[in-house]
């Protein structure tokens, strides 16, 4: 079944920054099937309940809010999900 990866954020350095660590967790943890998009439209991540950005869900679960990771801590957080 493939995922779907969000990460949301209206374009700032640490939005961006998310998104490359994501790409290198997905590719880290071998899900090369997974669809990743960058959404940047404030009112679609205010309707899912999102506050603070950047944020990141996987298959519509919000699991990281208002932080930065890098790849290695994201591998982490993706791997329990």
């Amino acid at each position: 079944m493939t995922k779907v990866v969000e990460v949301f954020g209206p374009g700032c350095a640490k939005c961006k920054a998310l998104k490359k660590s994501t790409e290198e967790a997905l590719e880290q943890i071998g899900w090369t099937d997974a669809e990743l998009h960058y959404r940047t439209n404030i009112e679609e991540y205010v309707k899912r309940g999102i506050t603070a950005t950047p944020a990141l869900a996987v298959d519509g679960k919000v699991i990281l809010s208002g932080k930065y990771l890098p790849s290695n801590k994201l591998v982490e957080l993706l791997q329990d999900y």
